[in-house]
């Protein structure tokens, strides 16, 4: 059985881990489980979680850790960590509003942790960053297939 045929649980773990260094795309799932005809309203909620604890993950990952660590063990670029820290000193915690980003979401909530950016305001952001990614894909596909 794959995590797809799961339903919302699958859709929960795929959105856990496609927020931390494990690459997944819960994208395509969410747009797969909303084109079969589950709510919407619980795709939504179940992603937007999900994704937002991987993400939490990756922040107490960055909290424990040494900027060479990330480039080492996890395999982050300098260019990646780089771009990370820019966004984060400009921005401090809301800047994991843009954690939903690939390419640089894992990173910049890793080095919010390394930076101890305010835990709270790091899940508050990153949980409407995250959330709106899926309410789009939710409504495009939603509405998407209407035109069909």
């Amino acid at each position: 059985m794959e995590l797809a045929e799961l339903g919302y649980l699958g859709l929960f773990i795929i959105s856990f881990l496609s927020a931390t260094i494990i690459p997944f795309s819960s994208d395509t799932i969410v747009g797969i489980l909303t084109g079969l005809g589950y709510n919407v309203f619980v795709l939504w909620i179940v992603a937007s979680v999900g994704n937002t604890l991987g993400g939490m993950t990756n922040y107490y990952i960055g909290k424990l850790g040494k900027v060479q660590w990330l480039n080492k063990y996890l395999r982050i670029s300098e260019k990646r960590i780089e771009k990370a820290k820019t966004i984060v000193s400009k921005y401090s915690s809301v800047a994991a509003f843009f954690s939903w980003m690939p390419g640089i979401g894992d990173a910049l909530a890793l080095v919010l942790g390394m930076f101890r950016a305010n835990m709270f305001r790091v899940l508050i952001f990153m949980f409407i960053g995250k959330s709106l990614r899926y309410a789009v894909i939710v409504v495009l596909v939603k509405y998407g297939m209407k035109l069909f």
